[in-house]
Parts: structure tokens; sequence; C-alpha cells
């Protein structure tokens, strides 16, 4: 059976110490490849702008950094990296800044509390079409989300597969929970589930259940 590939994680982290800690987690044996690190916004948008260190999968961005905040960043990493997975890991529960932060285009939002094999695993369900939230934010992300959507653009038409898929969102199963229940394996999962985001403009499952319920898709 072919190996998936390493998970391409770059990190985003001005404090030393959780900067090398969050280095050290991403390891093959978890399926992810050693993480490129940066200090600040504004050397990650340079090394993305050069594409010499290739593209990430998915960013771990923290939210108070020195210079240019994570939150402001967001949009431009999605310009210059189209398919990364945006996780944002801070010490800040507001509504307001986890609001921004999914508005903007994150997929998860992780407190740094979290230990580590909860990060690695979360970077694994991002990479996966999920939307890793740490316990604290999760309760009230759809309902604020639902709040916070733009008034609807033109009516999206879903085929019935899509629709079924968007069904297991709004049901909050898990990708592989999703796979078993299509019959398909995580990899073509995830590639339905980017599809329809794309499809619905969003960046992230809680996104698209927001849409589906305020818009009555299903």
């Amino acid at each position: 059976m072919n190996t998936p590939p390493l998970i391409q994680v770059w990190v985003v982290e001005d404090h030393d110490t959780l900067r090398r800690s969050l280095q050290r987690l991403c390891t093959p044996e978890r399926g992810l490849a050693p993480a490129q690190v940066f200090a600040n916004a504004e050397t990650l948008l340079t090394a993305l702008r050069a594409g010499g260190r290739g593209r990430p999968d998915v960013l771990l961005l923290d939210v108070g950094l020195p210079g240019r905040s994570g939150l402001e960043i967001i949009q431009d990493v999605h310009k210059l990296a189209p398919d990364c997975r945006v996780v944002i890991l801070t010490v800040f529960e507001d509504e307001a800044k986890i609001g921004q932060a999914i508005s903007a285009g994150a997929c998860g939002y992780l407190l740094k509390t979290s230990r580590a094999e909860e990060v690695a695993a979360a970077i694994v369900e991002a990479h996966q079409g999920g939307s890793p939230m740490s316990p604290k934010v999760a309760a009230s992300v759809v309902k604020m989300l639902a709040r916070l959507t733009k008034p609807a653009g033109p009516p999206v038409s879903l085929s019935p597969r899509e629709r079924d898929l968007l069904a297991l969102l709004v049901e909050g199963l898990t990708a592989k929970e999703i796979a078993d229940r299509l019959g398909v394996s995580i990899h073509t999962t995830s590639t339905h589930t980017r599809n329809l985001y794309f499809k619905l403009g969003v960046h992230s499952r809680a996104a698209a259940v927001a849409r589906a319920l305020k818009e009555r898709l299903l």
C-alpha cells in the first residue's frame, strides 16, 4: 500500500520556546514533514512569494505577532497558497477574534494551551478538510458564523453527492466517518470537501454549515 505524502507544515509564532515546541511535534511518525518556522508575518509572506520553499499544506498561525498580526495576513496567505489550510493558534478566546479569523478564511482555531498531541491531530484534521477547534471555542462557532455570513450571492447548484457530503458535514461527522459513509477514501473525501468549499465560497466546515443552515441548502 502506498504511504501518503507527509503533510507540509509551516508555523508562524514569535515566542521562541513555543515555536521550537511546535517544530518538534512535526515528525514523520505523526505523518508530518519537519516544520518550516517563522517568527513574524513578513518573513512568512516573503517565503511564500519567493516560492523556493514550496507551499504549506497547513499553516499554524499566531494572532499576536509583531508587525502585521496573524488576522491581517490570512487573505494574503490564501492568495499566495490557495490550497493552504490555516489554523489559528492563540491565547485569545473572545468571539470577535474567532469570528474575524474564520471569516477571513481560517479553517480552525486552537488555544496555545492545547497539548502537543491535540495540535498534531488538528493539523491532520485540517489537512483532511476538517475544522479543528478547541472545545472552549467550538460550541458557539456555527451560531456566530450564521450571524457573520455575508448576504447570499447567486444560488448555489449542488450535485447529489455534494448534497450528501454537506449533510454529513452538518451532522458533525469526522473526515473518516464521512469517508466510510460515502464508501470512498479519506483522500477522496478531502478532495470533494475542498471542491464543495470552493463552490460555496467558504474555507471551513463551520462556514459551510453556517451557509447551509442560513440558505437552507439541504
